[in-house]
């Protein structure tokens, strides 16, 4: 029997074209040295706009001053966790429209922390083989 272990979670679209997009380097969970979008799971009882927010702070360093809700997609993957064979990961996109602050190349480490920073990277550097599925959405 497949059994599927199930992530929500909420994730920014930070940049354009040119300079290219905000991404963070994970140390942990599914996507481990890869880079992934800013972004992660609720808290309990977390308004998604406030999870967004927080996320992009912890992540990245940077204030999401306006973001504007996309939409949702998921992806399922093969992935050998605990007692579950594949990952479902649905997530919400968010455009950032308006920021504040610097990007942090290192972030603050914690429980449930996963990211180790952030870059801002061309899309052209941005692949199958060092990316997460949300990033390749992004992209």
């Amino acid at each position: 029997m497949t059994t599927y272990h199930r992530a929500f979670g909420v994730y920014g679209i930070i940049g354009d074209l040119q300079p290219g997009l905000v991404v963070t380097k994970k140390f942990g969970g599914p996507y481990t040295n890869r880079y992934d979008l800013p972004g992660g799971s609720l808290e309990d009882g977390e308004p998604l706009e406030h999870a967004i927010r927080r996320e992009i702070r912890e992540e990245t360093g940077l204030t999401a001053v306006r973001v504007i809700q996309l939409g949702a997609t998921s992806f399922r993957y093969p992935w050998q966790f605990e007692r579950w064979q594949f990952n479902q990961h649905i997530g919400v996109f968010y455009r950032v429209k308006s920021l504040s602050g610097e990007l942090a190349a290192k972030v603050p480490n914690f429980a449930g922390q996963d990211s180790h920073g952030a870059v801002q990277l061309p899309l052209t550097q941005l692949t199958v083989a060092n990316a997460s599925p949300l990033v390749l959405k992004a992209k």
